[in-house]
């Protein structure tokens, strides 16, 4: 508990505001599928992303279970789960969301986790130790420098990410439970770019930067320099803040399923995707509930224009279709006239 109290607090971060509205967006609706910010190092991208640790909610969970099962649902839980909430013997006690790393040097049996083939021959039974995408059930799984990562490691963490489960085969033996998670990478494109249908599976990416206003840029210093010299203190002077931000975001997640949509929203999307010639539908189906979780998130059961602005900022600039020595470039202006 110590070091989270330490932690650098969220709303003590100056300026970067698309990076946090698009970490927070996820909180509230984890299934938006992730954000990947990208940026020069020393932007606070990682700074953010563990300050995370003191806003995520607390949440229902099976007492005993190694993935953090929400005994509310019955469809995401692993198979242990899902035999005591049927025979009617399980316990549940409050967990609290975390966000739990992945290091670049992760191997794939630490992600996915390993089946004891010995112990299933003698035995006649299955014993799985479980990986880092256990942990994450439920979670933020973070990925620094995620650009870095071994390609097959990155496939396994989206092909997880975009089913809900994780699956383990060995020896014709297999082993499947529930790996629902908040996929959040960061990275600086200097050291190299990710692969584009590896982009693509990210629900939103944000570009970062920088401060280039002297007075945000002093205030940054300021603020450091503060938290490093009393941490203790300067965490003291935010926890007003970062407690109103925690009540915001849960009266967001409990307005979600409330906020509408009309037809002609739906076809504003599709005629954004169209015109700036986003491949796939990916990007429209992101976008909408990008745009419903900003509803939410601004107290309203209504989405609106404003909210599809936001949301094409967010989702689209990383999905437009590059051109040979072309960087793929969202024009707001063109995309403000489609949205009227």
């Amino acid at each position: 508990m110590e070091n989270i109290k330490k932690q650098y607090p969220f709303t003590a971060i100056v300026g970067q505001d698309n990076m946090k509205k698009a970490l927070l967006l996820n909180i509230i609706n984890p299934s938006i599928g992730g954000v990947l910010i990208r940026g020069e190092k020393g932007t606070a991208k990682s700074t953010a992303v563990r300050a995370l640790a003191d806003l995520l909610p607390e949440r229902k969970e099976i007492s005993g279970c190694k993935f953090h099962c929400n005994p509310d649902e019955i469809s995401e839980c692993c198979d242990e789960c899902v035999g005591l909430i049927e025979s009617g013997d399980v316990t549940e006690h409050k967990g609290k969301m975390k966000v739990v790393d992945l290091p670049v040097s992760a191997t794939e049996d630490r992600v996915v986790g390993t089946l004891d083939i010995e112990h299933a021959i003698k035995m006649g039974e299955k014993k799985f130790e479980s990986g880092i995408l256990a942990e994450a059930n439920r979670n933020i799984l973070y990925i620094d420098e995620v650009n870095l990562l071994d390609d097959h490691v990155v496939d396994i963490l989206l092909d997880s990410a975009a089913m809900g489960v994780n699956t383990i085969e060995r020896e014709g033996i297999s082993y499947t439970h529930p790996a629902r998670f908040v996929l959040v990478g960061t990275m600086n494109p200097e050291e190299g770019d990710l692969r584009p249908q590896l982009l693509d599976r990210f629900g939103l990416v944000v570009e970062v930067m920088g401060e280039r206003e002297t007075e945000k840029r002093v205030e940054v210093i300021k603020r450091r320099l503060e938290y490093e010299d009393n941490p203790e203190k300067f965490v003291e002077k935010y926890i007003q803040d970062n407690n109103r931000l925690n009540e915001r975001i849960m009266k967001a997640k409990s307005l979600l399923s409330k906020v509408e949509y009309t037809d002609k929203i739906l076809e504003i999307v599709a005629r954004l995707s169209i015109e700036l010639e986003v491949d796939g539908h990916r990007a429209d189906i992101t976008m909408v509930k990008t745009a419903v979780t900003n509803a939410a998130f601004n107290g309203r059961t209504k989405v609106m224009k404003e909210d599809l602005l936001e949301a094409a900022e967010l989702v689209l600039p990383h999905r437009m279709r590059r051109r040979p020595f072309e960087e793929g470039v969202l024009d707001f202006e063109r995309v403000k006239q489609i949205i009227g």
